[in-house]
């Protein structure tokens, strides 16, 4: 079987993590509707806990939100157990992909939900996003640059064998 060249590989993991955002976007539309974070869904909440401002941006964690998340990372996961190959690169990808899905799928809530709109979209109308930088939650920022670094790493080639993991031509740009 012919290998396809990691920019390929990179540009349909990238298209694919974005289709699933946008259709996890809409299921989210249609169980929230215009009330965000889960703030009218019958599930407990966690206001405050100084571990929610470290790891949450501040937010709420819920049960919905501790449910959906836990099942997203297991989705993300699937490929490890259909192909029965796990590697160090090849969780980096996953958390990378994961990561973008997460900023893609909030965002497209945003655009695409009549209650909101692109032009909602800030932080006077978006009160559980509590920082912004530049006109973006600073999460948004934040996991573009981790996932990028993940994505990275697990694409890039190291001279050093032991460098990150040893190199599998499965995974790994040539």
């Amino acid at each position: 079987m012919k290998h396809r060249s990691w920019q390929v590989e990179l540009a349909l993991l990238l298209s694919w993590t974005a289709l699933t955002a946008l259709f996890f976007a809409e299921v989210e539309i249609q169980i929230e509707g215009p009330a965000g974070w889960a703030s009218i869904l019958p599930t407990w909440r966690l206001e405050k806990h100084w571990l929610l401002d470290i790891f949450w941006g501040g937010r709420p964690m819920t049960g919905y939100h501790a449910w959906v998340f836990s099942f997203m990372f297991l989705v993300f996961h699937l490929g490890v157990f259909i192909d029965l190959h796990w590697s160090l690169r090849m969780e980096a990808r996953i958390i990378a992909s994961l990561m973008l899905f997460w900023i893609i799928e909030d965002f497209l809530w945003f655009v695409l939900n009549p209650a909101f709109g692109i032009n909602n979209f800030s932080p006077n109308k978006v009160l559980w996003h509590k920082q912004w930088f530049l006109n973006m939650p600073v999460d948004y920022w934040t996991f573009t640059i981790v996932s990028a670094l993940l994505m990275w790493l697990s694409y890039a080639k190291f001279k050093d064998k032991r460098t990150f993991v040893k190199s599998d031509n499965k995974y790994a740009a040539p």
